[in-house]
C-alpha cells in the first residue's frame, strides 16, 4: 500500500513539474481529489426525501378534508404539527406524537351542526380558496368551547392548535344560554316560537320541488326533529359568530344519510324565538 500511495505522489510530482502552466505546489492534485470525495456524498447513501405533507385532492374542499382526517389515524399524525400546542384555559402544553390519541371529531357521530348570523354566510361552505378555518365544540351544560385551529400551508391543511376555555361574553354567549334552555325545557320551548311558523320541505308529490307553508305550534311538536343537547359542533370558515347579532341560524347536516335541516333565529324585543324550520332531507 505504501509502494502505491508513494508511485502516486511521484506521478504527481512529475506532472506537475512538467507542465509550467499548473500549480507548482506538487501536492495540489492530490489535496483537490481529497477534498472533492470529502464533499461527494456516499454512493451508497439513497437521497434524503422531501417528508412535508403532500396536498392531495380532499385538500381542496374543508370538509373533504377534515372527514378525511378525523377518520383516518395516519392522515392524522401526518396533518397535525408536533409538538402541539394544546391551551387549556390559556395554561399551554404541548403534545408529543407518541403520546397523540386519535380525535374522531363528530365523524362518529351520524350528524354535524354548523352556526351562522347570516344566510349568505353559508355560501362560505364550498369556497376552495380558504386558508384558515376552526373547528369547534361548544359544551351547552359546562359552557365550554374547544376549538382546533387548522391552517393551509403548501395547500396542506395542517392542525396548529387546540384551545378549551370559558365561553366568553360577546362569543355567543346570550344564544348558547337560550339554545341550551330551548332544547331542553319543553315549557321555554312553546314560548319561544314564532306562530305560525314558517316551514320549508320538499313536495311529496315532487321530489324536486320546494314546498313553503306553516306549522302551527301542535304541528311543530307532532314533527320537530330531535335537537342536539349536550353539544354543539361548528366549522368555522371565516363566518361571523356574534352574540350582537339579531339572527342565528342552526344546520344540521346529516353524515352518510341524507339529512339536512335549518333552523332560523331571531331575537325579538330581546327575546329569541325560532321563526323558520327548513327541512330537505333526501
Amino acid at each position: 500500500m505504501k509502494k502505491v500511495f508513494s508511485g502516486l505522489l511521484l506521478l504527481l510530482f512529475i506532472a506537475a513539474c512538467g507542465n509550467k502552466q499548473k500549480t507548482s505546489d506538487p501536492f495540489a492534485a492530490l489535496t483537490q481529489m481529497v477534498d472533492s470525495a470529502r464533499q461527494q456524498p456516499d454512493s451508497l447513501q439513497q437521497p434524503v426525501e422531501d417528508e412535508s405533507p403532500k396536498p392531495i385532492e380532499a385538500d381542496e374542499l374543508f370538509d373533504d378534508f377534515i372527514f378525511n382526517y378525523a377518520s383516518d389515524d395516519a392522515l392524522q399524525r401526518q396533518r397535525t404539527i408536533f409538538p402541539l400546542p394544546y391551551y387549556k384555559d390559556d395554561t399551554p402544553v404541548k403534545i408529543e406524537k407518541k403520546y397523540w390519541e386519535h380525535d374522531y371529531l363528530f365523524s362518529q357521530q351520524s350528524y354535524y351542526t354548523l352556526l351562522f348570523d347570516r344566510e349568505e354566510d353559508m355560501d362560505m361552505v364550498g369556497d376552495t380558496a380558504l386558508t384558515s378555518v376552526q373547528v369547534e365544540w361548544v359544551y351547552l351544560k359546562t359552557r365550554m368551547v374547544k376549538k382546533y385551529y387548522f391552517e393551509r400551508i403548501k395547500g396542506a391543511w395542517m392542525l396548529e392548535a387546540i384551545n378549551l376555555r370559558k365561553i366568553e361574553k360577546g362569543e355567543n354567549e346570550a344564544f348558547v344560554d337560550f339554545y341550551a334552555r330551548f332544547v331542553t325545557d319543553s315549557v321555554y320551548q312553546s314560548k319561544h316560537i314564532h306562530t305560525p311558523l314558517k316551514f320549508i320541505t320538499i313536495d311529496p308529490d315532487d321530489e324536486f320541488s320546494i314546498l313553503e307553508t306553516t306549522l302551527d305550534l301542535n304541528q311543530w311538536y307532532a314533527f320537530r326533529p330531535i335537537l342536539p343537547t349536550d353539544r354543539l359542533s361548528n366549522i368555522n370558515y371565516g363566518q361571523k359568530n356574534e352574540d350582537q347579532s339579531t339572527t342565528k341560524i342552526l344546520k344540521v347536516n346529516g353524515i352518510g344519510n341524507g339529512y339536512s335541516t335549518v333552523f332560523y333565529f331571531r331575537k325579538k324585543r330581546g327575546e329569541w324565538e325560532l321563526y323558520k324550520y327548513e327541512d330537505t332531507s333526501m
